[in-house]
């Protein structure tokens, strides 16, 4: 039950488009000026067509203020945006044992390292108006040549965290303008405070390896940092990847990973918000967020008891951008800091994100700020409270069959959670203790 993607440049002839006999929906990418500004879904019958019209008419209705917003945006507002002004940048990639997706996540990195984005693979997509799901921005798996150029505009950094097999350090050693090192301990937030050892930007961006960049991804962080150049953090807009099974559509359905289309400034209030900064799932998404290096080392780097694997595989960046807030920092979310991410494809990995991310990860983070932080302690248990509220909701309204996601999956992250208010995050301390040990 595939949902093309398309990709629809709104300043050029607007096309017609033709669902194929497999196809169940389809998803667009609206841009505008090569800048994505929206993100449609919509269930349509196989062989469906769409004519320019009924585009227009859908991209209208869905997103027409946005786009008088941003024409008048055009109008008064000069570029800021600079490289000549922006600091030095290292871009981690923290990756295990997943030599396909990190071949794929270099790729469009590396066509934005160099000034006029130059990569050679074993072949090359061509060049069309509109991308599907089965094109857009995708890669060969294989990297066989790159001409190294002698200018870079940033670092890329691969963090090969307690791999297997030999395939990702001979993967990067193909490339010349990426730098490998090995990070033995297992568990992400491992490889992030290795990352922070080694970088030698001022700015470290951290992008996971099931992640592809848009090639507006570096313009996007640049035109944040000249708007802010106040900020501690930035985070961007995720996508998805592909739309090609059941698990990956309903993920999306119930919003993915997207944060919308506006800009927001999170600094030590957030109006409307009282349980703000504890709900740290509003500031965005880890698998695309960037720091000031030397603000993170300060903060004493990432809480390697979170993100820590199979055990816990979250929290870790909510953890950060909760402390970065409560350290008197301030957070940048911009949506032209876009990347797309590959989802779940199976139920099965969907509904243990679900248990184990989502649940687990994010009560342990609420239960080590609880710890940690008691100023903040009323707010964080009537999060918690909030929190089963919503699940219980969410459960409910899939029994009744108003809600895409099956009773399954609402049980399994809410279970998942109350393992995380029930010493999730003591037990994982002990486990990370038991790590650093097992390498001294």
């Amino acid at each position: 039950m595939p949902y093309p993607i398309i990709d629809i440049e709104v300043t050029q002839p607007l096309p017609t488009i033709q669902l194929s006999e497999n196809d169940r929906g389809i998803a667009l990418i609206v841009r505008r000026k090569d800048l994505a500004i929206a993100f449609l879904m919509q269930a349509l019958p196989a062989n469906s067509t769409l004519s320019a019209a009924e585009i227009r008419e859908w991209i209208t209705k869905e997103v027409g203020n946005k786009l008088l917003q941003e024409s008048i945006r055009d109008q008064l507002t000069q570029p800021t945006a600079n490289m000549a002004d922006f600091p030095s940048l290292t871009v981690a990639v923290c990756t295990k044992d997943r030599p396909d997706n990190l071949a794929r996540c270099l790729q469009s990195l590396i066509k934005l390292q160099q000034p006029q984005g130059v990569a050679e693979f074993n072949s090359h997509s061509s060049s069309v108006a509109i991308l599907s799901a089965s094109t857009i921005q995708k890669t060969p798996h294989i990297l066989i040549q790159h001409h190294q150029r002698p200018t870079r505009r940033f670092e890329i950094l691969v963090i090969d965290n307690a791999s297997t097999d030999q395939r990702t350090q001979e993967l990067v050693a193909a490339l010349p303008s990426v730098r490998y090192v090995q990070e033995p301990k297992p568990g992400l937030n491992f490889a992030r405070n290795r990352a922070l050892s080694e970088a030698t930007g001022e700015v470290l961006a951290f992008v996971d390896d099931d992640v592809v960049v848009d090639r507006q991804w570096l313009n996007g962080l640049i035109e944040a940092w000249s708007e802010n150049p106040d900020a501690a953090a930035f985070t961007g807009q995720v996508l998805p990847y592909a739309l090609e099974t059941e698990a990956q559509i309903l993920c999306e359905q119930r919003g993915g990973f997207r944060k919308g289309f506006e800009k927001i400034r999170f600094g030590q209030s957030l109006p409307g918000n009282t349980l703000y900064p504890c709900g740290a799932g509003v500031f965005g998404v880890g698998c695309n967020m960037a720091f000031r290096r030397q603000i993170v080392l300060d903060l004493g780097g990432f809480d390697e008891a979170l993100d820590t694997g199979p055990s816990l595989p979250g929290g870790g960046d909510h953890d950060m951008f909760y402390r970065v807030i409560r350290a008197g920092y301030t957070l940048v979310y911009e949506p032209k800091y876009l990347v797309f991410h590959e989802h779940r494809r199976d139920y099965l990995s969907l509904r243990r994100q679900y248990s184990r991310s989502w649940g687990l990860g994010f009560t342990s983070y609420v239960s080590k700020c609880y710890l940690s932080d008691p100023q903040q302690r009323e707010k964080l248990l009537r999060l918690v409270w909030w929190w089963i509220k919503y699940e219980l909701r969410q459960l409910l309204e899939s029994l009744l069959g108003k809600n895409p996601l099956s009773p399954d999956i609402f049980l399994a992250e809410f279970f998942g959670g109350i393992v995380g208010l029930l010493g999730g995050y003591p037990r994982s301390c002990k486990r990370i203790e038991q790590i650093r040990r097992k390498f001294v």
